[in-house]
């Protein structure tokens, strides 16, 4: 299963050039419908693993980006745009900072946050618009539920007026600190302001050696724990998807960028959705997989197939250092460092994982 990435933001912010740029696609920058493509998550490791375990395929795990295609404007979100929105994992808002005609030069800092702030005005409106009507519902609900049920809706009601009174105030749902229970509660809405969020700046290429200055200057206003701000030549980018990857360093290189665009997303989006990377040896195949920070090796086999959790036995588990430093399984597993591990081992960053499992 892939990790899904909406990508928004007002009319004329680029945000299909960056699609492409981010999918080595070529979808219609004048299109209005809704765009989906795919990316490799970059991961050197599993070049490495190839040379060790010399398996018949590598499989790279995967973001998938979905382009929305209309804009957001006019103080609503469209309900198929709220759709594409509300089942994304994390969200990009493309900013505008592209110089020329009718566009903001980028020094008017201003234009800039003023774009981020409608942007997240009107996702804060939907949100709002969705909490009303369950707030209503409740409200009618309560009139003939019995004790126990009163009591959850009791509950839940106070949760989204604290929701409600919070987002009034111009303060995102991600930021809220809630427990467990509220948590599982609010995952419920798929509210857009809670969802993790990276603000893409697109500039032009004349705009590149200011682009590290203004994403720090930036930063430093919108930085938090669920979002970032980075600066992004969606123009470049996508025209350098067209070429081979080497032709694509030389032109990197000569505009100073030490890395691709879509690297550096995907990186980022890592980090704002918490997620690591495990590996699976199984059938000639060595796979990446993605899942959250802090996830059992019970939940990490399901991410795989249900059967696997249903069935689980245990887990075969090695670093990825340690299998790098024994060149092969079978001397891990003469070294003692090819660990049995049960369902409630928490699966880290690198791990070498086959499950076993019976059903």
């Amino acid at each position: 299963m892939s990790i899904d990435i909406g990508i928004t933001g007002l009319a004329g912010s680029g945000k299909t050039t960056i699609f492409n740029a981010l999918t080595r696609g070529k979808a219609d920058t004048e299109s209005l419908t809704p765009h989906i493509g795919t990316a490799e998550v970059p991961e050197p490791r599993l070049k490495m693993l190839a040379d060790i375990l010399h398996p018949k395929r590598v499989v790279p795990a995967e973001v998938r980006y979905i382009d929305t295609g209309a804009p957001i404007k006019d103080k609503a979100i469209s309900g198929q745009l709220l759709g594409h929105l509300s089942n994304a994992d994390a969200l990009i808002n493309v900013v505008r900072a592209l110089t020329g005609e009718n566009k903001p030069p980028i020094e008017a800092g201003p234009d800039i946050e003023h774009d981020i702030a409608t942007i997240n005005a009107e996702l804060a409106f939907s949100d709002l618009a969705l909490l009303e009507r369950r707030l209503e519902r409740i409200k009618t609900s309560l009139r003939g539920a019995k004790q126990p049920e009163q009591q959850g809706l009791l509950r839940e009601q106070e949760l989204l007026m604290k929701v409600k009174a919070d987002l009034e105030k111009d303060i995102p749902t991600r930021e809220l600190s809630l427990t467990t229970d509220e948590v599982r509660t609010m995952a419920n809405y798929q509210f857009l302001t809670a969802k993790p969020l990276l603000i893409m700046v697109n500039i032009d290429e004349d705009q590149l050696p200011q682009a590290l200055p203004l994403e720090a200057e930036l930063n430093s206003s919108y930085s938090r724990p669920k979002c970032r701000l980075i600066t992004l030549c969606g123009k470049l980018e996508m025209e350098l998807t067209q070429l081979d990857d080497s032709a694509a360093e030389e032109f990197r290189a000569e505009f100073g960028m030490t890395e691709s665009g879509l690297d550096r997303t995907i990186k980022l989006s890592y980090e704002l959705l918490g997620l690591i990377s495990f590996f699976t040896i199984a059938s000639g195949e060595v796979k990446a997989w993605s899942i959250q920070d802090g996830t059992d090796a019970l939940k990490a086999a399901g991410k795989i197939h249900s059967d696997m959790e249903r069935g689980f036995i245990r887990a075969q588990v090695i670093t990825y250092d340690d299998l790098v430093k024994c060149g092969n399984l079978a001397e891990a597993h003469k070294k003692g460092l090819l660990r049995q591990e049960g369902k409630g081992y928490i699966v880290k960053d690198g791990d070498v994982i086959t499950f076993l499992f019976n059903v």
